[in-house]
């Protein structure tokens, strides 16, 4: 059977790796089906490197539900069709209703079922989970009240009760045992990664980006969904407090969909302001472009349980700013300048020592590239299938 298609709802006759030695892992990637940034970002590059390293090693991998390994990685849209999509989501609203077992009555189970968002996964498989972030409880005014009831839902049916967590920083780590008691030995940091494109972009991948959107030679570039928590309107304060000839020569250029009460701030954001820019929704192959083409990115988020835009900005050579807060200094590494980012004052002088200091910029650019060499999405998949291979006692400690 191919190891990238999965029958009926993607954990059936898994038997078979067990009989042949190999680790049968199904991964619920029901987030794929939806409109999403980080967590979609995750899924895709990580299902598709485990595949990659993994099924050669005897990994016998299915997606849950009715899902094969991801091709183009769209965060705008399902990659299934609005037929397929509504199917497979109906799937899981079915599977998710009470506390019922349907999947114990469908087939065998697997050695490890991996949750994102399936609440009744079978009972014969080890369970596993991925801790994004604890906004739900540090910042719940920056969420609808479902989100939150649906995060704390999954804690107690899932975190609280899994045989092995992964933690995509320490920060989160740290969040996640002090706010909800969860047992540390069983929470793993394998931090996220970068895929190879931001690695690799030069001026060619700048200049398509440029073109495209008409581009300045020379931007400030912010990358992230329009929603308060990603406290875009203290860098748009801070940016127009700069002196006015900082702000014609490096205009802010402002990249990503619109998310949760975000009305207001796109309504400022479409304002014509001369020195501001909104592309909205960027497709991911025209992303690193933008990146490598920017002189700083400004990424002064209030809360993440990662942050891959400021990893994504160190690996395209581009000196940062970001947040002293949650896990991007953790990210960061030492390779970025950090604020406060409740501050407009410190955000505006941050911007206006980088924007006139062209050496700083680039000893930022230099020790960022250093730094996200940690972010491999290679690495990132090596050190989950260990940890899988642990819980489901087959690897050393």
């Amino acid at each position: 059977m191919d190891p990238r298609k999965c029958d009926l709802s993607g954990e059936l006759h898994l038997s078979a790796a067990s009989q042949t030695g190999g680790l049968s892992l199904v991964v619920d990637a029901v987030p794929l089906l939806f409109r999403s940034a980080g967590v979609k970002n995750y899924l895709h590059h990580w299902i598709v490197n485990l595949e990659r390293i993994g099924v050669p090693a005897g990994l016998h991998l299915r997606i849950f539900p009715y899902l094969s390994v991801p091709g183009e990685l769209n965060h705008d849209v399902s990659a299934f069709g609005a037929f397929g999509t509504f199917t497979r989501l109906a799937f899981w609203h079915l599977l998710n209703l009470g506390s019922n077992h349907l999947l114990d009555l469908l087939g065998p189970g697997s050695d490890v079922f991996h949750s994102s968002k399936l609440l009744n996964p079978p009972r014969r498989s080890a369970l596993t989970a991925t801790l994004h972030d604890a906004t739900a409880w540090l910042t719940p005014h920056f969420h609808t009240s479902g989100n939150v009831a649906g995060d704390k839902l999954m804690a107690e049916r899932i975190w609280k009760r899994a045989d092995g967590l992964i933690a995509v920083s320490e920060s989160t780590r740290n969040d996640a045992v002090r706010l909800l008691g969860l047992d540390a030995r069983r929470i793993e940091v394998i931090h996220h990664g970068v895929s190879d494109p931001y690695f690799d972009a030069g001026p060619p991948e700048a200049e398509r980006a440029q073109l495209r959107y008409s581009l300045p030679r020379h931007y400030v570039l912010f990358v992230g969904t329009v929603e308060p928590r990603k406290n875009l309107s203290t860098l748009l304060d801070a940016h127009e407090a700069l002196p006015p000839d900082i702000r014609r020569q490096f205009p802010l250029v402002v990249a990503g969909p619109s998310g949760w009460s975000s009305d207001a701030l796109l309504s400022r954001l479409r304002s014509h302001a001369p020195d501001v820019r909104y592309l909205g929704y960027v497709p991911e192959d025209l992303m690193p472009g933008l990146f490598a083409g920017a002189s700083l990115f400004a990424y002064i988020s209030l809360y993440e349980g990662f942050g891959f835009p400021v990893a994504q900005a160190l690996a395209a050579g581009v000196p940062v700013v970001t947040s002293a807060v949650s896990a991007l200094p953790e990210v960061a590494g030492g390779a970025a300048e950090l604020v406060d980012p409740e501050s407009s004052d410190a955000v505006r002088a941050a911007l206006l020592r980088l924007l006139t200091s062209p050496a700083r910029r680039s000893a930022l650019a230099a020790a960022g590239r250093v730094r996200a060499r940690e972010f491999r999405w290679e690495r990132c998949a090596d050190l989950s299938l260990r940890f899988f291979e642990r819980v489901a006692g087959r690897g050393g400690a």
